[in-house]
């Protein structure tokens, strides 16, 4: 069983990657910080008594359960405001998204970076956090939640439900499209 201190040090660890995986999969801040809030809850609330060692994983599940919440919620929410709006006066504001902003890499401590590598350093990030926006919800996820979570293959497929097969799969199509996309834009890394 986790203790207070172990669960606070966990979710304190984990926070800004999931939000990243949210706003990835959202596209929307204020509905990623909405899922990551939520998952946390859910975590805590359901999953407190588990040991230490089992959290990675239930956070992961729970976090890509939410996101999926999130889309189904949307989907049911713009079947009724269609149906609904055939009934009413036509609204001209098509309303603002958000675009996905990223966040500033952490620097590193006792480590004073030139400016020209740093800024270097951070339009790769950028180039690189784009171009993982772009790929395709599943290979998404699979490609986050093993090189950036850095879980192994099973315990991927577990967090996505799917066989080891699928994230393989996932995961080399997804490294493929980046690779590609970085070398057209005369990245090497």
């Amino acid at each position: 069983m986790a203790s207070r201190s172990e669960l606070a040090a966990f979710l304190e660890s984990v926070e800004r990657r999931a939000y990243k995986q949210a706003l990835f999969a959202v596209r929307d801040q204020e509905a990623a910080l909405d899922i990551v809030q939520d998952a946390m809850m859910r975590l805590t609330e359901r999953y407190a008594d588990r040991p230490a060692g089992e959290l990675p994983l239930l956070m992961q599940r729970i976090l890509q359960n939410a996101i999926r919440d999130f889309f189904r919620r949307g989907k049911v929410r713009a079947a009724w405001v269609t149906l609904l709006s055939a009934l009413g006066p036509r609204r001209s504001d098509g309303g603002d998204s958000d675009p996905l902003e990223t966040l500033a890499p952490a620097g590193r401590a006792g480590e004073a970076e030139p400016p020209p590598d740093q800024l270097e350093r951070t339009q790769v990030i950028e180039i690189i956090e784009y171009e993982v926006s772009k790929l395709p919800a599943r290979q998404r996820e699979a490609f986050l939640l093993r090189y950036w979570e850095e879980l192994d293959v099973a315990e991927t497929a577990r967090v996505m439900g799917c066989s080891e097969g699928s994230v393989k799969t996932h995961c080399s199509r997804a490294a493929h499209a980046l690779a590609a996309a970085l070398r057209a834009r005369g990245i090497t890394l």
